[in-house]
């Protein structure tokens, strides 16, 4: 099993709107995505969130799989429009 886990620091022009289509975006790859088993995204509740106001964790069943995530049609098309209006930072391990 492999996990994939980001937290976004959300830029000044976000809008409430692009925060709700970049949660349902990306709970939509559940069932699009090869390998992907699982995904969660809510808001980052920690006392040291360090800014990250968005979180998220997907289990894939291989790294592979995960690998391919990060080509794929519906993830590149998240990320056209999404990336200009984060800070992200990510962390990927084998379980």
């Amino acid at each position: 099993m492999f996990i994939h886990m980001f937290g976004f620091r959300w830029k000044p022009e976000a809008t409430n709107a692009d925060k709700l289509r970049a949660k349902q975006e990306i709970l939509a790859f559940r069932n699009v995505v090869p390998g992907l088993i699982e995904a969660h995204v809510g808001s980052n509740l920690s006392s040291r969130s360090q800014g990250y106001e968005f979180a998220g964790m997907m289990k894939f069943t291989t790294r592979a799989a995960c690998d391919a995530y990060t080509t794929h049609p519906a993830h590149l098309a998240l990320l056209e429009w999404l990336v200009p209006l984060i800070d992200p930072v990510e962390l990927d391990f084998e379980a």
